[in-house]
């Protein structure tokens, strides 16, 4: 017979925390990826409510919203995004950096709000 654990297991988030983003402007919408602190990439698909047209500034400020829900929901910390000077006009890239004080190792996982 098999021996159960009498304490639930900690679950781990479905991807690391993120350190990096991604916004590029394309003929469909605006689209994201995250690059994770242990070297992942994490396509986050369309920015939901962003047309296609919308201006960059727009579209920037969106993913910011984004990725804080998702550090906040998936790995229950505080970030903030630095956008990196612009290189080329269709591609933005941003380091995403965990606010002072906040520890993400300790805090539990919830479902990622990311499509799959």
């Amino acid at each position: 017979m098999a021996r159960q654990s009498r304490r639930p297991k900690k679950q781990k988030p479905p991807f690391a925390l993120p350190e990096g983003l991604i916004l590029l402007s394309t003929p469909g919408g605006w689209r994201r990826s995250l690059i994770t602190v242990n070297g992942g990439t994490v396509c986050g698909g369309s920015l939901p409510g962003v047309p296609a047209d919308a201006d960059p500034r727009e579209a920037r400020a969106a993913a910011v919203l984004d990725v804080q829900d998702l550090a906040r929901t998936v790995h229950r910390t505080e970030v903030d995004v630095v956008w990196e000077p612009v290189h080329d006009n269709g591609s933005w890239s941003a380091q995403v950096r965990v606010i002072a004080g906040e520890d993400p190792s300790e805090n539990p996982s919830s479902p990622c709000p990311f499509p799959r």
